[in-house]
């Protein structure tokens, strides 16, 4: 049946909702992992047992690694920086749309509740969640497709392999290394994508470094990776392997929260209504059942429920979805996660729906003309001050000015930008050339 067709009142998605609104956790076959999450599961990260760190360091007396990395992306610059810097609508359009800080907050505390059911380890899940768009751009993907196009003819730009080389080496905080120097756990999630070229990178640099630490340390030196029990973040990506369930599921938690939020910042724009919204299954289902129970709701509070009960829909559809892909995979231990095809998962009828909001938002939001008309200036002003601090490094910082990679540096110091930083140089940098009318 199509799920254009379908109601949620009768749908097993509606009933997995109503069993547990109802505490109903072990009709959902769900009460073994509730147990587990009180710990957690043994196909869980531990971080007693991580790959550790770039460059070895002595534990923490009161927290765990997972701990502790969460700890240092929050006291991060890039982290602070998310607070200005586009989700959707530009900084300055309003005060109460979503940013890239509000919206790794939210991925966070999905993320965090679906792990504590299925039994991983929800420290771990918070920090890949945290720092998952440190390496965002100004202006949100009007920045980043921008930046690409600079840089194509030098390596490209990528927001995901940004936010990786944000942790590992562009905060300078710490004197006896660049970087966070995050445990590999966290690194591997933060870099969700990444292209053979790239990951071919990260295997001889992060080889070339162990190698080093082995060195330092008087342990016999190594000539091939395969030589010593070692791990890159980029290896699973030659090896065709999957990350840890943590790192699935806050990639599949990011899509979940952004697909929300963008409907409640839709509304709230006035870019698209409710009864545009009809259009999308996900949503209008839980619209009607929202109208049939509260007569003369306001359209605001109407939107709220809706996306609430929403949410919640697509939050149980994981858990129950992931429990059953987790059990008939057999999976027992970390490795097998690794070995198995990907195992967090949406349900194949919540996964078309998920699918057919997506495409509403494109569409009707994302593609909208007050919104094309803000990506086109930003678009406009991150080619400009790419191409002005080409001309002239002197214009940057010495930290990326003295870099010998030009334009990697410029891409970096750009990428690295809030909104209104980026606005400001521009008018600063560009305001005898050609004006980019601003859509404000």
């Amino acid at each position: 049946m199509s799920s254009m067709n379908q109601s949620f009142d009768t749908s097993p998605d509606q009933e997995k909702y109503d069993l547990w609104a109802q505490g109903g956790g072990a009709a959902l076959g769900l009460g073994e992992q509730t147990s587990a999450a009180r710990g957690v599961a043994s196909f869980a990260c531990n971080p007693a047992s991580s790959r550790g760190r770039r460059f070895s360091e002595p534990p923490a007396p009161t927290r765990n690694a997972f701990q502790r990395d969460r700890d240092r992306i929050v006291h991060s610059t890039a982290f602070r920086r998310l607070v200005y810097k586009t989700q959707v609508f530009l900084n300055h359009e309003g005060d109460l749309f979503r940013t890239r800080m509000t919206h790794s907050l939210e991925v966070a505390q999905l993320a965090r509740s679906i792990a504590r059911v299925l039994g991983l380890n929800e420290d771990l899940v918070e920090a890949i969640a945290l720092a998952h768009d440190l390496g965002h751009t100004p202006f949100g993907h009007a920045g980043q497709d921008a930046l690409n196009e600079c840089m194509q003819e030098h390596g490209g730009f990528e927001h995901n392999f940004q936010s990786l080389r944000v942790v590992d080496s562009l905060e300078s905080r710490y004197p006896q290394f660049e970087g966070l120097n995050l445990s590999f756990e966290t690194r591997e999630g933060i870099l969700k994508h990444c292209s053979a070229k790239n990951a071919r990178f990260l295997v001889d640099t992060e080889f070339a470094e162990f190698k080093e630490q082995r060195s330092i340390s008087g342990e016999s030196s190594l000539q091939d990776p395969s030589d010593a029990d070692w791990a890159s973040v980029g290896s699973r990506f030659l090896e065709r392997k999957q990350p840890s369930l943590e790192a699935q599921l806050c990639n599949l938690a990011d899509e979940v929260a952004y697909n929300a939020h963008d409907i409640d910042d839709g509304v709230r724009s006035g870019l698209i209504d409710l009864d545009k919204l009809s259009e999308v299954p996900l949503f209008e289902n839980f619209r009607l059942q929202v109208q049939r129970e509260f007569s003369g709701l306001s359209t605001r509070k109407t939107a709220y429920e809706s996306i609430r009960r929403m949410l919640s829909a697509q939050v149980y559809d994981i858990i129950a979805s992931t429990r059953e892909a987790i059990v008939s995979s057999n999976v027992q231990t970390l490795e097998d996660v690794r070995l198995c095809g990907p195992l967090v998962c949406f349900s194949p009828s919540m996964r078309e729906q998920s699918s057919e909001l997506k495409r509403f938002l494109f569409q009707n939001l994302y593609r909208h003309p007050q919104v094309i008309q803000t990506t086109n200036w930003a678009r406009g002003v991150v080619t400009d001050l790419f191409n002005a601090y080409i001309k002239d490094p002197a214009q940057m910082p010495p930290f990326y000015r003295s870099r010998k990679n030009l334009h990697r540096a410029v891409s970096d110091y750009i990428a690295g930008m809030t909104d209104r930083f980026a606005g400001s140089e521009h008018a600063r940098l560009c305001s005898t050339g050609p004006k980019i009318a601003q859509p404000f």
